[in-house]
């Protein structure tokens, strides 16, 4: 990819905090390829803040099940190009753990709480 078209990409960051930007995030690995990923959700936990994104296309060693988490850094001159925040792929099976236990926390409980709105609704 061009140095040009990596200009054109909207800033991950940027996109995973839009909620109006459906549009997918732009990543590149290692050997300067561009892989698009689907936001699943923005998962704070104390002071850190998480990305869950599943790839959108087929990667080596994921599942099309399966999800990466990715902690956003605060970036500063030293951590990236631009010294801007950055997303950094996590590998600790504890960190990966404790976010999905707070996805699925949270997701039981939207459905919950549509249950319940569902079933306040046919009462009226």
């Amino acid at each position: 990819m061009s140095e040009k078209n990596k200009d054109e990409i909207k800033n991950p960051i940027d996109c995973l905090f839009d909620e109006n930007d459906n549009s997918p995030i732009s990543l590149f690995n290692e050997k300067g390829e561009e892989v698009k990923f689907e936001q699943i959700a923005i998962i704070p936990i104390e002071e850190q803040i998480y990305a869950i994104l599943k790839p959108m296309e087929e990667m080596e060693g994921i599942g099309e099940d399966e999800a990466l988490v990715f902690e956003i850094v605060e970036g500063n001159e030293d951590d990236s190009e631009d010294g801007g925040d950055f997303l950094n792929l996590v590998s600790d099976i504890d960190v990966i753990d404790k976010v999905f236990d707070v996805y699925n926390k949270l997701m039981d409980e939207e459905e919950a709480k549509q249950n319940i709105d569902k079933n306040n609704k046919g009462k009226k």
